[in-house]
Order: C-alpha cells, then structure tokens, then sequence
C-alpha cells in the first residue's frame, strides 16, 4: 500500500481536519444508538456516568474511524467522495492518523472500563478490532460480502452501552445488534448502486462491482425481508411495546416497498432519472435506523410514566 504523507505546501492541518479523522457522521450514530441502548436497559445508571460511558464510547468509534482512514488513505485518494479527506488531500499524514487512532483506542477502553464496568470496555476493544483489522484491513479488500460481516462492528454500539448498564447480553441487546446488521447491507448497497464507479476505480470487491447491479438488487429486497422481522420482534422484548411496533411495522412495510422497487427497476430508466428511487431508498434507510432508535427510547418514556 502506498504511504501517503502530507505533501510539500499542502495546507497546513486544521482542527477540523483531526475532527474529520473521526468520521463524525458515522460517530453520531455509534453515539445515538449506545446511548439508547444505555438508556432502555433495565439497570438505572448515574446520568454522569452515562454520559462518561456514552463519550468513550464515541472516542473508541472515532479511533475506529482514524484507523480506516489510515489503511485505506490510497483508495480514498482514488474515490469521488472520499478524496477530499485529511489524508488524501495532504492535510494530516498517514503517521499521525495511525498514532490518533491507536491512542484514542486505549484512551477509550480504559476510561470505559473504569467508569462503567470491563465486560463493556472488553467489547470496546473487540468492536475496534474488528473494524479496524477484521473489516478494513481483511475483508473490505477481499469479499462482495465485506459489508455483510464487517456491518457487525457498526451494530455493537448498542449492545456495549446495554453491557455499560447491565454488565452483560440479553435477547434485546442482540435483536438490536440484529436490527442494524441487516439493515447495513441494503443501506450500504443502495448507495453503491449510484456510486458504482468509485468503487470499481478503487478496486473495492463491492457487490455492485463483482456481481452487477442486477444481482445487488436482488440483495437489498432480500434483506429487507429479512431484517423486517427482527425489527419487529424486537418490539415483544422487555423495551418494546405498542409505539414502537406501530413505528416499526409502518417503516418496514416502506423499506420492504423501496427495495421492491428497487428489485423492479430497469438499468436504462434508472440511469435516465439518475438513480432518483435509489437515492429515496438510500435516503430512506437513514430515517429508517434513526427512527427505530428514536422510538425505542420513545416507548421506555411512555413506559416509565
């Protein structure tokens, strides 16, 4: 892999370049869904604590994200949307990332594990691990399915902010792992089908890429059909009830429909509208997670008073 430094009169490294490093966006949602599984455990945690525990566990995502930025800086310097990235464009060297994002790992799983409890900052640890190692370093660069296992590390958040407040696993905390491992594929798959290109310049083994795009449509309406009853089981657990099965059952039947549509679509007429009802549908798999999160912590307000 070639070594990527900051180049000679390249602009000189901004706050907010090491922020970028983080991948905030991605951040926000290890964010919001570890604090939801915090707050809907049945274990009443200090609101300190919690958001100590929240924090660190934001840190660990964003050292998640300094790693793969620094691994993959040569294809992100080849892609449309990721090329203006600190590394890339020269603004922090591959150097510096690496020693953010190894740092900040420790910094994390330590801090968790003396605010909250071990087993939580132990499933820190491995969840960097396997985003980092398992998923960037392995599998990004060698299967079609890179998204299917590596989604694994995106859909540990909530079950380590669970563990921050029980200490351990349950049927909730996996049907939330579930909720968001499945639904990784047809979000990641929608956007690759109006982003084929980039990965292919890369040389990113992407569905879209090995198999076409008629193959990955077929993927995405199966599993929306395979994620929507996990999404709706997890509604009969302990932190589920009548608010989030309707909230549920409504957004599956629309992602259900954008994959069907998806599934239907001819080449020519989605390159004539510019992928419009893959865009929707990716559009739509945002709302998707967030609401189903939201409503969670809806349904343990409504069931507390």
């Amino acid at each position: 892999m070639t070594d990527i430094h900051a180049y000679e009169g390249a602009p000189e490294a901004e706050f907010g370049d090491y922020v970028a490093l983080l991948k905030p966006r991605v951040m926000s949602l290890v964010v919001f869904t570890a604090m939801v599984g915090l707050l809907v455990a049945p274990v009443d945690v200090h609101p300190f604590i919690a958001f100590c525990a929240v924090l660190f566990i934001a840190l660990g995502g964003g050292a998640s994200g300094a790693l793969n930025m620094w691994y993959d800086a040569d294809i992100d310097a080849v892609m449309l949307r990721t090329r203006n990235r600190p590394i890339p464009s020269g603004r922090v060297t591959r150097d510096e990332a690496l020693a953010i994002g190894i740092g900040l790992s420790g910094l994390a799983v330590m801090m968790l594990g003396l605010v909250a409890n071990w087993f939580a900052a132990g499933f820190l640890a491995f969840t960097i691990f396997f985003y980092a190692v398992v998923y960037t370093i392995w599998l990004k660069r060698w299967t079609p399915q890179n998204i299917v296992i590596g989604g694994a590390a995106g859909a540990f958040p909530p079950m380590i902010g669970w563990a921050c407040a029980t200490g351990g696993i349950s049927i909730e905390s996996l049907l939330m792992f579930a909720l968001i491992f499945f639904w990784t594929p047809p979000h990641f798959w929608a956007l690759a089908l109006f982003m084929k290109e980039d990965y292919h310049k890369a040389g990113v083994p992407m569905l879209t890429v090995t198999h076409g795009r008629a193959t990955t449509r077929r993927h995405i309406f199966a599993y929306t059909l395979v994620l929507a009853p996990f999404a709706i089981w997890l509604g009969l657990t302990s932190i589920g009830g009548p608010l989030y099965l309707t909230v549920s059952v409504v957004l599956n039947a629309l992602f259900i429909r954008g994959g069907w549509q998806i599934l239907r679509r001819d080449e020519d007429a989605a390159i004539a509208d510019g992928y419009a009802v893959e865009k929707r549908v990716f559009r739509l798999s945002l709302m998707y997670l967030f609401l189903h999160f939201l409503a969670l912590l809806a349904q343990d307000w409504v069931g507390t008073w």
